[in-house]
């Protein structure tokens, strides 16, 4: 939480003030109340709980005046607000292990039909993309709100040599901020070692409004690890720099054996700590997808996060209408026990 003006905080120093200058009161009062005691102040004393009956409306008064206070400092805070405006890319490893059958009736087929299921379940306000990634990354679809184009794009995905995950990032990111020169050229065919440097991120350029929704996603689903393009740490600083989660789901098992692909034999390593690594910098989520079921499991779970997004709203309203309401109860207690407004 932050406020706008929170140089306004001081004045709640007046809440304690004045708590000091009731109790005082009720001292000062206490022995020509004795003396020259009201019937009806007398009656109200003696009922059960008569003391506290008679302490709670200016309790009351003085809760609110405190929330008010503190709503003219203008908190806000990020607070989980339901939406169907989004922008969400699909970046879809195609990798030619893609084609194994550990998951039916193969890992690019189950892909699919995760996704399209994905996309039927956004609300119609999301505008969603579609990118490919293998040695080299291509838009597929760029952002649209058609889901026929979408279903369409995800059909026609195909096997490709090599994997470049952060490539995949990449040109997901040239879609979300089309007037960024997001470019993989230099980078493209690149062999990228395990432990290879992580460049430093450029500096972002000054962001308009206009150059993303509010609400930028990006859903990386692979089975592998990184073997070509951009550095996928590099790809997730850039993702994060510019407010935009990662969401990534690992497809199959740690390491398996592979399918034949002209007399060879591939081992298929799902590169976990990567992965876990990229979705740590981006502020998203790793999943794990060991069947064709769960991946339908964890498109579905990722459908419903994505239509909650944390919004910095500012809470001086609602405090000054909790403010309001504890001043009617106070009056209303008041002229309900003492005959009178507190």
């Amino acid at each position: 939480m932050h406020f706008l003006w929170p140089q306004l905080l001081w004045l709640l120093w007046a809440v304690p003030l004045l708590v000091l200058g009731y109790v005082w009161l009720l001292r000062s009062r206490r022995q020509p109340v004795l003396r020259y005691a009201h019937v009806a102040l007398v009656r109200q004393a003696m009922l059960p709980g008569g003391a506290w009956r008679r302490h709670l409306p200016p309790a009351l008064l003085l809760a609110a005046l405190a929330m008010l206070l503190f709503a003219s400092a203008r908190p806000q805070a990020a607070l989980p607000l339901p939406t169907d405006q989004a922008t969400v890319m699909l970046a879809v490893d195609v990798s030619l292990s893609m084609q194994a059958d550990d998951i039916k009736p193969s890992r690019l087929d189950a892909a699919r039909e995760a996704a399209k299921a994905f996309v039927r379940q956004l609300p119609a306000g999301a505008r969603v993309g579609v990118v490919s990634f293998a040695g080299t990354a291509q838009v597929v679809q760029p952002p649209t709100y058609s889901r026929e184009k979408l279903l369409a794009a995800i059909d026609a995905l195909h096997l490709q040599h090599g994997t470049a995950m952060g490539s995949g990032i990449v040109a997901a990111l040239s879609e979300l901020f089309p007037n960024e020169a997001l470019d993989l050229g230099e980078a493209a065919f690149l062999p990228l070692t395990a432990h290879a440097p992580r460049a430093t991120p450029k500096p972002v350029p000054a962001r308009r409004e206009t150059d993303a929704e509010p609400a930028a996603t990006i859903v990386l689903l692979t089975d592998g690890r990184s073997n070509f393009g951009v550095h996928p740490l590099q790809a997730a600083d850039m993702a994060a720099a510019r407010g935009v989660r990662i969401h990534a789901v690992g497809l199959g098992t740690v390491e398996a054996p592979g399918a034949d692909q002209d007399d060879w034999s591939m081992v298929l390593q799902l590169d976990e700590a990567m992965l876990r690594e990229v979705t740590g910098i981006a502020h998203g989520d790793y999943f794990r997808a060991g069947s064709a079921e769960s991946l339908l499991q964890v498109y579905e779970k990722m459908g419903a996060r994505l239509q909650v997004q944390m919004r910095e709203t500012e809470l001086s309203g609602p405090l000054a209408l909790g403010a309001l309401l504890l001043m009617a109860g106070a009056a209303l207690l008041s002229l309900l026990w003492c005959q009178r407004v507190a």
